[in-house]
């Protein structure tokens, strides 16, 4: 009698850990389908931010410090170490070492893919400027000559990704999934803020050796981003009209927001459109020069 106790206890118990493990295991990586494509797009931005916060500070990427993240992709293009301030050094390593971070976890609850071909030149981003303000700066931005070229070339990519996970959260099915995003975009969200807050301090500015405010530079952008995405307003500048700022009443816009001060959310295609700089999720160019990787930017380059 007592044999058979103990033998129904420990089947009972092999079956009660064979069940956790089994949910543990389906609860990370049999997600819906749809879930894995729309987490695994962010990394395209990820591996971006990754790569040129951390040669931005240190002069050097993923392949030296976390090779197996970059599953052997290829390096990035024209990526150096910028001429920064002690201070904005110190924040741009640790934003570098957080998007290390973010693609482990990603790349922990589904497959992902290998970092794609980036082009983190300075003439890739010398070409934004151009296109923002519709004519040649001369000479060409460099953002990696000072503090205020780097910022604001921080201010160009970082902020699309955001909008990519606000646009992400509602369309996905599992807590799992939505924990992870909400995670990502804590952080994320973070790192725009103290950009912004960086490049505000200084928004009446002019940036040298050209006749225009840092603040301007931040509309241009945000202008032309809009303008590529081609979905309305979902991008401000460091200051705004009154009747856009927050409330009404204000013009200063150190955050961001919607009539309802809620951040803005972009749909993959919108990304798309406005990191290839091209205006058309099918047509690659820009910081991708061939296009992104995973199932939704590869369903546009297919097309």
């Amino acid at each position: 009698m007592l044999s058979s106790s103990i033998s129904a206890t420990m089947i009972v118990t092999r079956l009660l850990i064979f069940l956790f493990i089994s949910t543990a295991v389906n609860s990370t990586f049999n997600l819906p389908k749809s879930d894995m494509n729309l987490l695994e797009f962010p990394l395209n931005l990820e591996y971006f931010e990754a790569e040129y916060f951390l040669f931005g500070s240190m002069g050097k990427g993923l392949d030296t410090i976390e090779p197996d993240l970059a599953t052997a992709g290829p390096p990035p293009i024209g990526a150096q170490q910028a001429n920064l301030s002690l201070l904005v050094r110190d924040i741009i390593t640790q934003f570098g070492h957080q998007e290390i971070g973010h693609i482990r976890m990603i790349k922990k609850t589904i497959q992902g893919f290998p970092r794609p071909l980036l082009n983190l030149s300075a003439d890739s981003f010398a070409t934004v400027m151009n296109a923002a303000f519709e004519i040649p700066l001369s000479p060409p931005f460099d953002p990696y000559a000072n503090d205020i070229n780097y910022l604001i070339s921080c201010y160009v990519i970082p902020y699309v990704g955001l909008t990519g996970y606000v646009g992400a959260n509602p369309k996905l099915r599992s807590p799992i999934s939505r924990k992870l995003v909400a995670g990502l975009l804590g952080v994320e969200s973070g790192q725009d803020a103290v950009i912004r807050s960086l490049l505000y301090e200084r928004a009446n500015e002019k940036v040298v050796p050209y006749e225009t405010t840092v603040a301007e530079f931040t509309q241009k952008i945000s202008q032309l981003r809009d303008k590529l995405g081609n979905s309305g307003l979902k991008d401000e500048g460091l200051k705004v009209p009154i009747e856009l700022g927050a409330e009404k009443k204000t013009q200063g816009n150190v955050l961001a927001g919607d009539e309802d001060s809620l951040a803005y959310g972009r749909t993959p295609q919108e990304i798309l459109r406005i990191v290839y700089g091209t205006g058309d999720e099918h047509a690659p160019g820009g910081f991708y020069p061939n296009g992104g990787h995973g199932v939704i930017a590869k369903r546009y380059l297919n097309r």
